[in-house]
């Protein structure tokens, strides 16, 4: 392809809007361009990109056995009520009426739609297990969309959808497309994790994310120094054995502590170390109030709390809410005199403190010498804290570490999530209705896109892997008003493309410095360059990555790029 002829609008300085390196450098190399905030076109080079990456997930969901389908991207809003999404996706579902003004929605995901269809087209075991996917556009009205690709309102995915009729091929399924995900991310040459991760809104148990890993990446990945286990910081289970101090229980003392609101400013004014402080966060469970206490070093999980409950919503409660059940602001929160009405559930480290301070739901005012079961009652004790560094392993180990990652792919056991609210069901062996177990699988394609370059760059551009490059050679001619370096390059164009090598041929009359640069900003993974040496046969051969260049005959060209 000639590159006069491509739309490949390269910029030559960073754009303002973009912070993380990936955005700024598809936007600088003319891959992408932004129509709308989280929205984007995707210009000729980055299209050939992603079709790259389609097509490796499709080889490998080909392979795993799954079935390419298309759904509608428009979606009536009767299948989100009645699974409960409708509500439960809050403001991120895209919403719209037509001109009868019926409700819809803009696919974010297409859970209810293939359930309907299944349901409506397949009635018998004997079609079991199945496994149907897509590659399609989605749409999410994301908050603050940023980060380019890595957090879109409009992005491509790949989603896949099995079809069981008992767990027992679910796990069987659930193992086969696992293994093709690694497949997926190890054919596009990223280097990830396969972690433990919370199902959301979409449901299920036993799910795990594919994390890029990634200095940038909004995840944190908890892992084992010594074994394989990993897990999203959200799901990851804490199993430190705590010990009581063998100290005597003091009096519980009610203090003064004006303008003291934050636990480490309790544990500065208090005179005592953070993990003596315990900490009261009220949350709004569904419709129910609940206390969380934990140790004044810990961070409340919310994901827990939410599995926990067994919840759709889980939030943190207002001020005002807390004041009107609690009597106190937020700093002065504590786990004693509470109404009947709220229920006080502690992380198991709690269990372990002796004399320690907590609020006194009076505001300026705290507890000193706090004791639980002795002065306050506990519903239940329970997981409830992120896991930290340095903590022991869940799987006993080694300790536990952490790392930034990039979510490019889920996969999920549904269960009958889907199938029971949508009354899915197919005759089993004995002629009766059964319903059908579900699993689901993702991977975010355009940002898959976005975490190859995260991974696959330096100073001066993109350095695409091989099996990903928009093109496999750039071919630059340097001067373009030289009559014997046109004849050669004209050439090995033809050359190359006849071997079926792609090849992209800078033939504009520019510098040769803003085709170098241009080159080293696109990073396709080879480069010829046609200059003073074309009257001898020899071009100038470069490999993007390391820099190492070459002079090369060019009767000895195309095999010395076909042996790379």
């Amino acid at each position: 392809m000639r590159q006069s002829n491509v739309l490949i609008p390269t910029l030559r300085e960073d754009p303002a809007e973009a912070d993380l390196k990936s955005h700024q450098l598809l936007l600088k190399a003319g891959f992408i361009r932004q129509l709308a905030s989280g929205v984007y076109n995707f210009l000729p080079l980055g299209r050939r990109v992603l079709r790259k990456v389609e097509n490796i997930v499709r080889e490998e969901m080909d392979r795993a056995s799954a079935q390419e389908i298309q759904m509608p991207s428009l979606q009536p809003a009767e299948l989100w009520q009645t699974t409960g999404r409708w509500e439960t996706m809050g403001e991120e579902l895209m919403r719209l009426k037509d001109r009868h003004e019926r409700d819809f929605a803009l696919g974010a995901t297409h859970e209810e739609v293939v359930t309907a269809l299944v349901r409506d087209e397949v009635n018998s075991y004997k079609k079991l297990p199945f496994t149907l996917y897509q590659i399609q556009a989605k749409f999410r009205d994301e908050k603050r969309p940023r980060f380019g690709l890595l957090r879109g309102r409009e992005f491509l995915m790949k989603d896949a959808y099995s079809f069981h009729e008992d767990f027992e091929s679910l796990d069987e399924t659930y193992e086969i497309i696992f293994n093709a995900y690694k497949r997926i991310f190890e054919r596009c040459g990223l280097n990830f994790r396969a972690v433990i991760a919370d199902s959301g809104t979409m449901g299920g148990k036993d799910t795990h994310e594919f994390m890029v890993l990634s200095d940038v990446g909004e995840d944190t990945i908890a892992y084992s120094n010594e074994s394989d286990f990993a897990a999203n910081i959200e799901m990851a289970p804490v199993v430190t054995n705590y010990t009581k101090i063998d100290e005597s229980k003091l009096p519980l003392e009610k203090v003064d502590t004006p303008h003291v609101k934050t636990m480490q400013e309790v544990a500065d004014y208090l005179g005592h170390t953070l993990d003596q402080g315990m900490k009261a966060i009220m949350f709004k469970v569904d419709d129910q109030f609940v206390m969380i206490v934990t140790r004044g070093d810990h961070e409340v999980n919310d994901v827990k709390l939410k599995n926990l409950y067994e919840a759709d919503i889980v939030e943190l409660a207002t001020e005002d809410e807390t004041r009107d059940i609690m009597g106190a602001g937020f700093g002065s929160l504590g786990p004693i005199n509470v109404p009947d009405s709220v229920d006080v559930v502690a992380d198991h480290a709690v269990k372990y403190l002796v004399n320690a301070t907590c609020g006194a739901n009076e505001d300026g005012y705290h507890y000193k010498n706090v004791n639980p079961e002795r002065d306050f009652e506990i519903n239940q004790y329970a997981d409830l804290r992120f896991i930290q560094e340095g903590d022991p392993s869940p799987d006993g180990q080694g300790v536990i570490e952490f790392a930034r990652g990039i979510e490019v792919g889920h996969v999920f056991k549904l269960g009958s999530k889907y199938t029971d609210a949508l009354n899915a069901t197919f005759l089993n062996k004995d002629g009766r209705a059964q319903t059908y177990i579900m699993g689901c699988y993702g991977i975010g394609v355009s940002r898959t896109l976005a975490a190859i370059v995260e991974q696959y760059h330096d100073d001066n551009g993109m350095l695409w892997p091989k099996q990903l490059a928009p093109f496999h050679v750039h071919l630059v001619n340097l001067n373009v008003k030289k009559e014997e370096q046109i004849e050669l390059a004209d050439q090995l164009y033809n050359q190359l493309q006849q071997a079926g090598i792609d090849v992209l041929y800078d033939d504009r009359n520019e510098r040769a410095g803003v085709k170098f640069n241009d080159s080293d900003l696109i990073g396709i993974p080879y480069r010829v360059v046609v200059g003073k040496r074309a009257g001898e046969g020899y071009v100038e051969f470069k490999h993007r990555e390391s820099g190492e260049q070459e002079d090369v005959h060019i009767e000895n060209l195309i095999q010395h790029i076909q042996s790379m």
